[in-house]
């Protein structure tokens, strides 16, 4: 009995994790044929209609799509990433890359057949995505080789539609690291731009690839975001999965949490107040840049307490909690900060008000409850030698607050 109830799970699970992913023919005016793609929709979805997502658009799908997407669904998982509505383009039933790809030899600009496959992506395939499904602003383009020079005629529209542009190993057209910098330099807003390459690709394409990254490299546009990652040491076929997860991981680097080099190259020395306002401005820029509404993390509060609690006599810990509390309105730590900051003006009537409600919203069945309750007793003792007129410092040697016990 126990073996089948496992296998049903198993089952409900892959079946949940098959329906995430549909395959649809499109019947393309442009193209005046019909295309396959195949699209991932997070399951989050089906659980809150609400969210919307980045989009990212992959090219040679029967190679890309299921790397990029088991990536998309481990960045996410870890936290480092948004998660992403993908959408594949297959291109490798009849050969249809090298049509839908091609450019002219004197231009290094799509030739007329290739314009046509311009058109299906620009005005067809992405308003068909975004009226049919829940997508932020945020677009990614991949591409691998000959599909890899293509996605670079997106990048060069007045506008560009795609905020992101992953080329693999890409087998650029003539004059294409002139036109690459010649546009990057031009940029008033943000745009990501991922290059990777290898030896073992042919000497015309690496020739291709060094030319642009030594040019790329050389930005000084703030608004062009470049990476670039030279794969040696692998081999072509694993790049592939290397240069997905590494394009993800710069692509949505301002995503993630706070790390540890982030905060001592750009928040140590800070101020409380330009702390404070450097989390929520991370957070804000997410939600613009990605369309993701992310509430300020557990761990980012975390990061930037020692500066609140240490530095200018604990004078934010006030308007830190205040933050606290319009993000997480039931949790006690917003009224563990405005606790402390009475506590530490001995204002206790308040301070003590402050922590009873917080530790009326942790609940005493929570196993830090009495960690959170220390801080009552605390306060009740320090009342008490102030009535007696004794020093409230030995109370506060010997019952130094504790945050970790807080919890969120």
């Amino acid at each position: 009995m126990r073996n089948l109830v496992l296998i049903l799970f198993l089952l409900s699970f892959a079946v949940k994790g098959q329906n995430s992913i549909a395959y649809k023919k499109f019947n393309s005016f442009h193209l005046n044929e019909e295309r396959i793609l195949k699209i991932y929709v997070p399951e989050s979805f089906a659980e809150d209609d609400k969210n919307t997502y980045p989009v990212a658009v992959i090219f040679d799908a029967e190679y890309l799509f299921d790397v990029y997407v088991a990536n998309s669904k481990l960045f996410a998982a870890r936290d480092k990433a948004p998660e992403q509505i993908v959408v594949g383009i297959y291109q490798n039933q009849n050969e249809e890359r090298y049509s839908d790809c091609d450019y002219s030899e004197d231009t290094g600009l799509p030739n007329q057949e290739s314009s046509k496959f311009y058109g299906f992506v620009r005005d067809e395939l992405l308003p068909y995505i975004d009226n049919n499904y829940p997508t932020s602003l945020f677009k990614t383009i991949v591409g691998n080789t000959l599909t890899a020079n293509f996605i670079n005629y997106f990048f060069f529209e007045e506008s560009p539609v795609f905020n992101a542009y992953v080329n693999i190993n890409p087998s650029y057209a003539p004059d294409m690291h002139q036109k690459l910098e010649l546009k990057s330099q031009s940029l008033i807003t943000q745009y990501f731009y991922y290059l990777s390459g290898g030896n073992f690709n042919t000497e015309k394409r690496t020739a291709g690839i060094n030319n642009t990254n030594n040019l790329l490299r050389l930005s000084e546009n703030p608004n062009f975001k470049y990476h670039y990652d030279d794969f040696s040491n692998s081999s072509k076929t694993a790049s592939l999965g290397q240069s997905t997860a590494s394009a993800i991981a710069f692509t949505f680097k301002q995503f993630a949490a706070i790390t540890k080099e982030e905060f001592d190259a750009e928040i140590a020395d800070m101020d409380p107040g330009d702390a404070i306002e450097f989390l929520e401005r991370k957070y804000v820029e997410i939600e613009y840049l990605y369309g993701s509404n992310v509430k300020i993390r557990e761990k980012d509060i975390y990061k930037i307490e020692p500066i609140i609690i240490d530095k200018m006599n604990g004078d934010y810990l006030e308007e830190f909690g205040k933050m606290i509390m319009r993000l997480y309105p039931d949790s006690p730590l917003g009224d563990y900060y405005i606790g402390l900051y009475y506590e530490t003006g001995y204002q206790y009537k308040k301070a003590l008000k402050h922590y009873k409600n917080g530790y009326a919203k942790i609940g005493s069945e929570n196993p830090n409850s009495d960690g959170y309750y220390s801080n009552i007793e605390r306060v009740l003792e320090k009342q008490r030698a102030e009535r007696l007129g004794y020093s409230t410092e030995e109370v506060i040697d010997e019952s130094e607050p504790d945050s970790e016990e807080q919890g969120l």
